[in-house]
């Protein structure tokens, strides 16, 4: 099968060469105008997601956060309790004391006790004040995130929705796009694809149109339309590089397809 089809293709002459091109570029321009339709949606939607997935860690992040204060100011607590503990017993154990010396060590534990309630105390007021900003923080994060979301459902739906009403219509152009691209000289099909890649609207195939090239719209010489329209070599613009074809080819290869 592949050497049947090497062969018909080494058959092509130049003309049938140009009128399968044209018929492959009118082709993708009409998968070029489907996919137009979708415009910027599919980068829109895959903003959405990156934002919400970003958004997502940064909520996971401050919940983790808050958690942590808590687990902090349960922490501080128990230190205010044990040292409240240590104060009391030192308290007692001052009553029984024998000497000032003994008082000042004893009154010096108190004293470490109370600056270390001080300190946790301290400590407390700042976890409850970083918990308070990573809650609003948290709260926006969620507004956010939700509005986003919504956002990325109503994106989807018309994605989707443009998606299903072309999708049949794709398929079968893409399809007679594979079946003619098979019966072009291959270093056409690659000559194609480069120039439709560098090509800002992606056209590879450019009609001579009052006497310019439709692609870049430079003048044409007359000799190089005569020889554009004997149809016996390929010719490029000379401006652009585009391969050119003359009106007279692109109504014959459209009154076959009409027939």
């Amino acid at each position: 099968m592949a050497k049947k089809q090497v062969e018909t293709v080494a058959k092509q002459t130049v003309e049938q060469e140009l009128t399968l091109l044209y018929k492959l570029q009118e082709t993708d321009s009409k998968i070029d105008e489907i996919q137009r339709l979708r415009g910027e949606l599919p980068l829109e939607v895959k903003d959405l997601e990156d934002e919400l997935a970003g958004l997502d860690t940064r909520i996971s992040k401050a919940q983790e956060d808050i958690a942590q204060k808590e687990k902090d100011i349960v922490a501080r607590n128990e230190e205010i309790k044990d040292a409240e503990a240590q104060i009391k017993k030192y308290e007692e154990d001052q009553r029984q004391v024998r000497n000032n010396r003994e008082f000042d060590a004893i009154d010096k534990e108190i004293e470490f006790q109370n600056l270390t309630i001080e300190l946790a105390q301290k400590r407390i007021k700042e976890y409850k004040a970083e918990i308070e900003k990573k809650k609003q923080q948290l709260d926006e994060a969620k507004n956010k995130y939700n509005e986003r979301k919504f956002d990325l459902t109503a994106k989807e739906t018309e994605l989707n929705t443009i998606i299903n009403e072309t999708k049949a219509e794709e398929y079968h152009l893409k399809a007679q796009a594979e079946q003619i691209t098979s019966t072009i000289e291959e270093r056409l099909v690659v000559a194609y694809g480069r120039l439709r890649h560098n090509a800002r609207n992606g056209l590879a195939i450019a009609i001579v149109e009052r006497d310019a090239c439709g692609g870049c719209f430079n003048k044409i010489p007359p000799q190089r339309q005569l020889d554009i329209k004997s149809h016996k070599k390929i010719i490029v613009c000379e401006y652009c590089g585009r391969i050119l074809v003359d009106k007279d080819l692109v109504s014959q290869t459209e009154a076959t397809e009409n027939a």
